[in-house]
């Protein structure tokens, strides 16, 4: 007599807190089902907060809330923010302040923070990280600016820049341990902590 084979467990639902489009294609990489809930959450940052506490705190925030609506799921939160002397850089949101903001970087080393976190709560599961990108931007003209600003309006980025576009002709350098850190999502470390929470990947 053979025995019924047992049903296979169903994978955890998992939900990226985030409402960008950034980190949305980069998790999709992954072959794992999910979906999208993005909080409505401030993102003013405290007075003297620094960059990289900021992100951390932001990427947190979203992923609890989140996890509020969707307790049986894997939630991942995520937010990036640009160091520039330690003052932190956010989206510009338009054409005015992004010129600002490069005008800033040029010839500058600039800091790009990701933070991840990580929540499971039918487990307790809660863990993060936080990312840097070392980024190195070129000596720049007003014409260049000004140029790659009205092709590719990156209004909605952190530092006014998208590595994975024509912004990558603005820098000189990239130093970071994981290629899409600069992006919006550590992909290598995104895979660490789900592989953590309990979803199975390859």
């Amino acid at each position: 007599m053979t025995r019924p084979e047992k049903p296979l467990e169903s994978a955890p639902k998992l939900v990226l807190g985030s409402s960008s489009t950034y980190r949305r294609q980069l998790l999709e990489r992954l072959g794992v089902p999910f979906i999208v809930d993005a909080p409505a959450i401030d993102e003013t940052p405290g007075a003297d907060e620094k960059p990289r506490t900021l992100a951390l705190r932001l990427a947190r925030t979203k992923a609890r809330h989140v996890a509020e609506r969707h307790p049986e799921a894997i939630v991942i939160g995520s937010d990036q923010v640009a160091d520039l002397g330690g003052r932190p850089l956010g989206k510009p949101g338009g054409f005015d302040k992004a010129k600002a903001q490069l005008r800033r970087m040029s010839g500058q080393v600039v800091n790009f923070y990701t933070a991840l976190a990580v929540i499971r709560r039918t487990t307790g599961f809660e863990e993060n990280v936080v990312a840097r990108a070392k980024v190195r931007f070129r000596t720049l003209t007003d014409g260049e600016i000004q140029r790659y600003l009205h092709i590719e309006e990156p209004y909605d980025c952190a530092g006014s820049a998208k590595s994975e576009g024509l912004g990558i002709a603005l820098l000189e350098s990239i130093e970071s341990d994981d290629p899409t850190t600069l992006i919006g999502l550590p992909l290598i470390r995104t895979a660490h902590l789900l592989r953590a929470a309990g979803l199975a990947l390859p």
